[in-house]
């Protein structure tokens, strides 16, 4: 029989969905942040930053919320509020060919914040970052691949090494966020305490 603490752990509190809603909406704001910071911008291509807030939900809230604030942001998106990127919203978007970024948040945050339940070192922190931003190429990129092979108008000469160039541009930005995400959760949670470290 579940014990009462057990019982509590499992069971969502206000404080709880009020941090799941907060992370929701910074994910909201970091897919567009150039729309409030025009110069957010490298050659031309918006820097979003959901891929950031997503690894902050993870290593902050934990495996179980950390996913479920993430999820809840792409139920927002698909029900057609304009929360994606460029404003992007609907049900529709579902085949986009970046739609697996979206998804990728999902494992991404949950992946993250299973590790560092595990082990709470500075450390581990950052290399769950680290494993969460992996997660988000790794399923992003081969979403979009397949994306394009299967029932997206795909560029001329595009391939699989091509998929894999585009996304070097924003690659460095990622990692200087995931090292800098992992330094400050692990800051952040020694005050909040919000998931439990074994």
């Amino acid at each position: 029989m579940a014990t009462v603490a057990e019982h509590t752990h499992n069971k969502l509190r206000t404080v709880d969905i009020a941090y799941i809603g907060l992370f929701s909406t910074l994910m909201m704001i970091g897919a567009n942040i150039t729309s409030i910071v025009p110069f957010m911008m490298v050659g031309g291509v918006p820097i979003t930053l959901q891929t950031f807030f997503a690894i902050l939900a993870g290593l902050i809230l934990g495996s179980r919320k950390g996913a479920l604030a993430c999820t809840v942001y792409m139920c927002i998106g698909l029900a057609g509020a304009p929360v994606f990127a460029r404003f992007g919203g609907g049900f529709g978007q579902i085949l986009s060919p970046t739609f697996g970024f979206i998804v990728s948040f999902i494992l991404a945050a949950f992946v993250a914040g299973l590790i560092v339940e595990r082990n709470g070192t500075k450390k581990s922190y950052v290399v769950a970052a680290l494993v969460a931003t992996a997660i988000n190429y790794l399923l992003g990129t081969n979403w979009m691949y397949f994306a394009y092979k299967l029932w997206a108008s795909a560029p001329d000469a595009f391939t699989y090494k091509v998929a894999w160039v585009w996304m070097m541009p924003p690659l460095p930005k990622d990692i200087i966020l995931a090292i800098f995400a992992g330094i400050f959760a692990y800051r952040l949670q020694k005050v909040l305490k919000i998931i439990p470290i074994k």
